[in-house]
């Protein structure tokens, strides 16, 4: 079998075993690895753009799946063997052949008893971007079908991956800022680090779309909610027309599915619209013939129309037959029908289905409405963990019977351990819980413990979401302390001990998420020690973008709040990082004073230990850069022994530290020890994904190389390290490995390409209101001549 034929065969395979396609780096690491088996995650990460950790983990869960479909175990090392064993099998034993799904006539739909009466409808959008369309607006009624039309239709047409926005459907505030929104999907579906502006990050999505050779679907559920009475965005949210407009760009390689309850009027977006009208009596009688329900076409005619063929209405209605009336459809309706035909809005339906399950099941009723806290925005669905903490006052062996009622209703959605509410539902749920104030409260604590307990070590961004749903729940309740607690305590080893949540997002690229979320509950903290960890947090987040006098007032701002407090751990904080925007600037002289108060503060606690071996780095550079020579070298022989003795170090720590060595003996001239510390800053930050400090050692490594003359790898890692930091949008190392550029450059009497990049650093310098580096590189430029 060929590489295609093979990934052909599997994919079928595990869509007939799941109803899911294989995704996109799942395909990449078999084809690599059907092509050589031999090949190691690593080789497929560097060829791919990807990182080794990444795809070990992907590889992993491919494994176990795969395992499940072939009935064999399945590793990285078999996987060919058992695929090529499995079929030739299947032919020995006249099997008949896996039929190719993935044809245009294939109805995947057929395996979801809940999907009916929509091929028109499938087919029609084929047509729409057959056309060219790129942006369509699936709109319709509450529960008329357009959220799973949207899902059907990017399966059926075999996407290779799907980037999903849910909006809220009831509490605007809860909406995700689009920069948000933006700098995830550039991070975990195409390892592209966000800009610090919001117009770079989109024009590298829009850049990334173009470049595809894949189908790539979007699909944004729920719009109205952001919407005004115009049909237009409201004020706060404009950004999002800026992002349909990348998405509606007809160079793309994307289509847009966006559901909505109302049409959107923004006449700066080309979007296709696209209504849905409930079912027909045929797909009604299919639907119920599938349930074993047995019924004339008069009573079915007569449902359809009374909810005008709606399809959350057709399963809800489904689900009190069964469970209430034992399948009689006909007893259903004599009971119901003068009822409900006053009132034929889906609303109207639910609400009459909470009142009554109110009366059948008060346990069942009470944890429908407390599901109504959740999101699933960013975190799209709950964990049963997440459904069996809401059910407190439930004894335990009675909670599981809860759950399958309310499945039973159709009143709560469920797929492979993941529950969610449908919108129409969430909106009747939340409203009934908000009447309660004492329930609405515990609930929403409980739902935030929930999410902290699930969460203990942050390893990627969907860690990370998912631990920050506990704040969302504080925020709901106004518990603002709790809600501050979530970003800055510290949680887990991954990065090294006890980082705080906040912490992780930069270190993760999702700076966006830290200043949305810090600035919504910052006015509203009371606690002096919570609001220094915000501003500490908020201040790092600026200096990595480069906004350093931002860095610095929030420092301040800190340093105001400590002149009543004696907390030494959040003052040696505060002092550091306060220096190390001093050596950002240049201005060595204050960054001095703040490394030698770091250390005169360290001294008289040993708990602060990891601060002292920190600051006797960057003082030892400090000393190196004004040619004192001995001192620098007895300081900094001193911080190497500190940041491998103590235990309290973080792995960020670590990292930044090894890259201050390295610039301190490089400016002493001690090019080995520059070296040996250089790469041990690089293999440490691919192990931890330290994009940023990686990128800065790869500049101080191509520093070293034109020391030692060796202009070709210089030039190099000077590009790759621009490269990586123009992606993340790290001015101030952006800036400073710009000027290392220009000096190689400048070096092999490349005059015009080393004014360029002294010239682009200079720039860089300007907006960071640096002047001090400004006449650095002025300075440079001059001693060659202009």
């Amino acid at each position: 079998m060929g590489v295609e034929e093979a990934l052909e065969f599997v994919d079928n395979l595990v869509f007939l075993k799941t109803g899911e396609h294989l995704d996109k780096t799942q395909r990449i690491i078999l084809r690599h690895l059907w092509e050589d088996e031999k090949r190691t995650y690593q080789d497929i990460a560097n060829s791919r753009g990807y990182t080794e950790a990444h795809l070990k983990a992907v590889g992993a869960e491919l494994w176990h799946l795969l395992s499940k479909v072939l009935g064999e175990k399945v590793s990285k090392s078999t996987f060919q063997g058992v695929v090529q064993r499995f079929r030739t099998t299947q032919q020995s034993q006249k099997i008949p052949e896996i039929p190719n799904l993935v044809a245009n006539d294939a109805k995947p739909q057929d395996l979801d008893s809940n999907f009916v009466g929509r091929d028109r409808q499938i087919s029609e959008l084929h047509t729409l971007v057959s056309g060219g369309a790129k942006v369509i607006l699936i709109q319709g009624e509450g529960g008329v079908g357009k959220t799973t039309l949207a899902r059907k239709y990017f399966k059926s047409q075999r996407f290779n991956f799907v980037l999903e926005l849910w909006m809220a459907t009831t509490e605007i505030q809860n909406i995700t800022p689009v920069e948000s929104v933006v700098e995830e999907w550039l991070r975990r579906y195409f390892n592209e680090e966000p800009g610090c502006d919001f117009g770079i990050s989109l024009e590298r999505l829009r850049r990334k779309l173009r470049e595809q050779t894949t189908k790539i679907g979007v699909f944004i559920d729920n719009l109205e909610t952001a919407l005004d009475q115009n049909g237009k965005f409201l004020e706060y949210l404009r950004p999002y027309v800026e992002l349909l407009r990348v998405l509606a760009d007809p160079d793309v390689h994307s289509v847009t599915l966006v559901t909505s309850r109302e049409r959107l009027r923004e006449s700066s977006v080309e979007i296709n619209l696209y209504p849905l009208e409930g079912l027909d009596d045929e797909a009604w009688r299919e639907f119920f013939r599938r349930c074993h329900i047995n019924c004339d076409c008069t009573i079915l005619s007569e449902m359809c129309r009374a909810y005008g063929g709606n399809a959350k209405a057709m399963q809800i209605l489904r689900g009190a037959i069964l469970t209430d009336f034992y399948g009689d459809i006909h007893a259903y309706w004599q009971e119901n029908c003068k009822y409900l035909l006053i009132e034929r809005e889906l609303k109207d339906l639910v609400a009459s289905q909470f009142t009554r399950l109110e009366k059948n099941d008060l346990e069942a009723y009470r944890l429908l409405c407390r599901l109504g806290c959740y999101r699933y925005q960013d975190i799209p669905s709950v964990p049963i963990e997440g459904v069996l903490c809401l059910l407190w006052d439930v004894p335990e062996q009675q909670r599981r019977r809860v759950i399958k009622a309310l499945q039973d209703l159709s009143l709560i959605e469920a797929k492979k351990g993941q529950y969610w509410l449908h919108p129409v539902i969430q909106d009747e749920a939340i409203s009934r819980l908000r009447l309660v104030s004492e329930e609405w409260e515990l609930v929403n604590r409980k739902a935030a413990e929930g999410w902290t307990q699930r969460v203990t070590v942050i390893k990627n961004i969907t860690d990370a979401l998912t631990a920050l749903e506990a704040y969302y729940h504080y925020v709901e309740i106004s518990d603002f302390e709790l809600a501050c607690d979530v970003i800055v305590q510290g949680r887990g080893k991954k990065w090294g001990t006890g980082l705080p949540l906040g912490s992780s997002f930069y270190q993760l690229g999702l700076l966006q998420k830290n200043f949305s979320v810090i600035s919504r509950i910052i006015d509203y903290i009371e606690s002096p020690e919570r609001l220094i960890k915000l501003y500490n947090i908020l201040g790092y987040t600026y200096r990595i973008i480069g906004c350093i006098r931002e860095a610095i007032a929030c420092y301040k701002k800190s340093e105001e709040i400590l002149d009543n407090l004696d907390v030494k751990v959040i003052k040696i904080s505060v002092v550091f990082n306060t220096g190390l925007c001093k050596l950002d600037l240049l201005e060595m002289e204050a960054a001095e004073d703040c490394f030698k108060s770091v250390c005169n503060l360290a001294k008289q606690d040993s708990n602060l230990d990891d601060y002292m071996a920190y600051a006797q780095c960057c003082l030892a550079f400090v000393k190196s850069s004004s040619n004192v020579r001995e001192d620098a070298v007895y300081i900094a022989e001193d911080g190497f022994s500190a940041i491998s003795s103590s235990t309290r170090v973080t792995f960020w720590g670590v990292v930044h530290s090894l890259i201050t060595l390295c610039l301190t003996y490089k400016n002493l001239g001690d090019i080995k020890k520059s070296f040996d510390f250089c790469q041990k800053a690089i293999s440490t930050s691919e192990e931890n994904n330290f994009t940023q400090l990686k990128a800065k050692a790869i500049s101080c490594l191509a520093g070293l190389y034109r020391e030692e003359g060796e202009f070709t790898k210089a030039v190099f890692y000077h590009a790759e390290a621009v490269e990586i930091l123009y992606k993340i949008g790290a001015k101030s190392n952006l800036a400073e490995a710009y000027y290392q550029f220009a000096l190689t450059h400048q070096q092999m009497g490349e005059i015009d390409k080393s004014r360029e990049n002294f010239m682009q650093a200079i720039a860089l310098f300007n907006e960071m209101q640096a002047p001090r580096q400004v006449e650095k590189v002025q300075t440079a430029m001059e001693r060659f001549g202009k």
